[in-house]
């Protein structure tokens, strides 16, 4: 049973939400949540999704690379499309009811249910008492979400109390704030004309939730005790409150100013200010007053920023005001009380003492809120949501109706292949020329197209394959120094000198197969020439796995030719020096050839137990099938289903293994390891290791999802959260040859079966 203990990293995130220059709150929000990420980390890829509200059109920045318009339904399918098409490994998502379309913002939901990366969801509004609508849609969008985000306590006792979400899907991140300087408020009056004043300050788009009334109520009080008090409301009127009527509400404030004696002592600024001016205007207020009316106020991103700057806050105790203001980080005030505003502040205004205390309790709980710290906590969330995003489908869905036929084709192939041979890799499934070609692909593309061909399959497309395939192994062989090259740009230039030993390994194991398998004389001819000149060249290969590759093909070679002393003499010395791995390196809890586990792993103990059995050495055929059974186990999870050993166990010394991501290539290679078990022993639970390699392939993994092709193709791998949407050449490979395995070993499996039943009747 593998560990599966796996934060997987993120390297791109989706963002989803309002951006500047659109006005609001959270489009500031994600455009700081955005700066955060990449200062967290720098090589990290955003793709910004702007929603623009009906009527606009914004100049957002290059940032933005994709924009939904808020009341066009179909936008936000088409955004789902991009994003997919994009394949970031996670999406963030700033959730306010309001800024989405449909009722209640149902119009989200088309983009979140056809999303294919986990979301993580911030929820900048948390209800109590929603409406129908509200829930319907917020309980949608919770089940499309891997993690929920609030920015305070109160937001998740609500979560889980009144809308029963569960806890372990909730996380408390703050409001994130900037990250500035304990400064005295003197040192930015001066940049507003306000030498030798007290400045009380209230931010935010202006609208009648805010409760500027009472603190306007209090003004009178407060300047017959500080005539030098200004009290500043900053922040533009709310955009939906001026469509529907202008400026009433502010003209409504300075009228009552007016007729109370003050209006000298007040001040709007009516304006969206951007964050260095809203830092100058908070560094330059003594007190900081949030006079909200309404108790269900769950997040303030104003008052966080108050607190972060060190500002001695009043407030009333709506919910965020509560929790954040504790430990006197502030002064809470009845709700509606214009009196115990005036006292409060006007207490604060004359100790200068308990104010600065309160100041910097304030900025010490702001460091926890700063975006750096915010940052990295989202940064965190995603890679979680990432790794508990997989979700494993009912086994009883994998095993109807969704497995790819066993019909063996070379259509995948013959698409990554072009005059000069198999191209590496592809996106989705058109071939990528930047990355070009490799010996690896083209020797292992040369060997299924011969082998399909002696079976009749597809043969004119398999011997252009073949051929095409062959001149690469060709070309790749350097007579000088006698050694592979591997690695060919497309502008068929090589690009290092030698390949790697494993690419050596790989070659001479085609070469055995293709001589073993094809009734072409000339391609015969050819091969059996190489091969005269590589496998004396091969002796100096050390690592395991060229070792392994070497090996099988050696063995092939030696079913054509068994008098060949130079490869028989090679197969008895990296036999042997498998099984002395294995013996060396082996302990009472870890079975295995090396002190890590890496790709292709069931390649070490095939070569052991077909070499054993070529070389009629039972022990060597005994601990090669040991170490099979032992990585098998590792391999296999509680519910039977195959999991090969991902590539972020690669280099840890003998440590159980992570489960992603996993690679097709692994699951060819315990196929055909498993046969090779089954061919030797008879053992059932081989065919059975085998089958549920394969079925792999068709969706029976910890996802669930299918990796194969109906055309014969193969996704590049199972990551944490999803397949890789790309067909390279070695995916392609590694399914069309599992394919092919597969039958083989289920008509060896009925010819064992035949015999048995025939001994039987004698």
């Amino acid at each position: 049973m593998t560990n599966d203990n796996l934060t997987p990293p993120v390297s791109h995130v989706a963002l989803i939400g309002n951006f500047p220059p659109r006005k609001c709150g959270i489009a500031t929000f994600t455009a700081d949540l955005r700066e955060a990420l990449v200062t967290t980390d720098a090589d990290l890829k955003i793709s910004t999704v702007a929603v623009t509200d009906e009527g606009q059109r914004h100049a957002y920045p290059p940032a933005v690379g994709y924009e939904i318009s808020q009341h066009e339904a179909d936008d936000y399918a088409a955004a789902a499309d991009h994003i997919n098409a994009l394949n970031p490994d996670a999406v963030s998502i700033q959730h306010e009811f309001g800024i989405f379309g449909g009722e209640a913002g149902e119009y989200l939901l088309k983009l979140t249910e056809r999303l294919r990366a986990p979301i993580v969801t911030t929820l900048h509004t948390v209800l109590v008492d929603p409406t129908p609508d509200q829930r319907r849609v917020m309980e949608r969008l919770a089940e499309h979400s891997a993690r929920l985000v609030v920015m305070t306590e109160m937001g998740r006792t609500i979560l889980t109390q009144n809308w029963n979400f569960p806890a372990e899907k909730i996380a408390v991140i703050p409001h994130g704030i900037p990250d500035v300087p304990f400064l005295d408020p003197a040192f930015q009056k001066h940049s507003f004309g306000l030498d030798g004043r007290k400045v009380a300050l209230t931010f935010g788009l202006l609208s009648p939730n805010k409760g500027i009334e009472n603190m306007i109520d209090a003004l009178p009080e407060l300047v017959r005790a500080h005539p030098d008090l200004v009290y500043v409301v900053l922040g533009a009127t709310h955009p939906h409150l001026v469509a529907r009527e202008g400026e009433a509400y502010r003209e409504k404030l300075q009228a009552q100013a007016e007729a109370l004696g003050v209006a000298d002592h007040l001040m709007f600024v009516n304006e969206y200010v951007d964050a260095s001016v809203l830092k100058a205007w908070l560094s330059a207020a003594d007190i900081y007053v949030t006079p909200y009316l309404h108790e269900a106020q769950i997040t303030s991103g104003t008052l966080s920023y108050a607190v972060g700057l060190g500002k001695a806050v009043v407030s009333t105790p709506y919910w965020h005001a509560r929790e954040l203001l504790a430990n006197d980080a502030g002064a809470l005030v009845p709700f509606g009380d214009p009196k115990a505003l005036a006292t409060t502040i006007g207490e604060l205004l004359t100790d200068s003492g308990r104010r600065d205390r309160l100041r910097s309790c304030a900025y010490d709980a702001g460091r926890q809120m700063i975006w750096p710290v915010v940052g990295r906590a989202y940064l965190d969330l995603l890679a979680e949501a990432r790794s508990g995003a997989r979700i494993p489908a009912p086994v009883s869905n994998l095993r109807t109706g969704r497995r790819v036929p066993l019909v063996s084709t070379l259509a995948a192939v013959d698409r990554m292949t072009d005059g000069c041979g198999m191209l590496q890799h592809s996106r989705s499934t058109v071939p990528d020329r930047r990355h070009g070609y490799c010996l690896d692909d083209n020797a292992r593309a040369m060997m299924l197209a011969v082998e399909l061909k002696s079976e009749g399959i597809e043969t004119e497309r398999a011997t252009r394959i073949a051929d095409i395939c062959a001149a690469f192994v060709d070309s790749a062989w350097d007579e000088d120094r006698a050694a592979f090259r591997n690695f060919m740009g497309y502008q068929r230039n090589w690009l290092e000198d030698v390949g790697s030993e494993d690419s050596h390994g790989r070659a001479v194991w085609a070469l055995g197969r293709v001589v073993a398998s094809t009734d072409d004389h000339g391609l015969k001819l050819w091969v059996t020439g190489l091969g005269e000149r590589v496998i004396p060249a091969s002796a100096h290969l050390s690592s395991p796995r060229a070792t392994a590759f070497t090996t099988l093909g050696l063995i092939y070679w030696l079913t054509v030719y068994p008098g060949h002393r130079p490869a028989r003499q090679l197969l008895d010395t990296f036999a042997t020096r498998l099984h002395e791995l294995l013996r060396e390196q082996r302990r009472p809890d870890w079975l295995w050839f090396e002190p890590v586990l890496a790709y292709d792993n069931a390649r070490l103990p095939e070569a052991l137990i077909r070499a054993g059995q070529w070389l009629g050495k039972d022990d060597m055929v005994r601990d090669g099938i040991a170490a099979l059974d032992w990585l098998a186990e590792l391999q296999t999870d509680t519910d039977g289903h195959f999991r090969p050993v991902g590539t972020e166990s690669f280099g840890k010394l003998y440590s159980r293994p992570l489960p992603f991501d996993q690679q097709p290539v692994d699951a060819w290679a315990m196929i055909e390891a498993s046969t090779a078990a089954f061919d030797v022993t008879g053992d059932g639970r081989w065919q059975r290791y085998a089958e549920a390699a394969f079925d792999w392939f068709n969706g029976r993994n910890d996802l669930g999802l299918r990796l194969a092709t109906p055309n014969g193709g193969c996704y590049d791998g199972l990551q944490v959260d999803r397949v890789n949407l790309n067909q390279g050449a070695e995916s392609i490979l590694a399914f069309q040859f599992s394919v092919r395995s597969i039958r083989q070993l289920q008509r060896l499996a009925h010819g064992r079966s035949e015999r048995m039943v025939a001994g039987a009747g004698q």
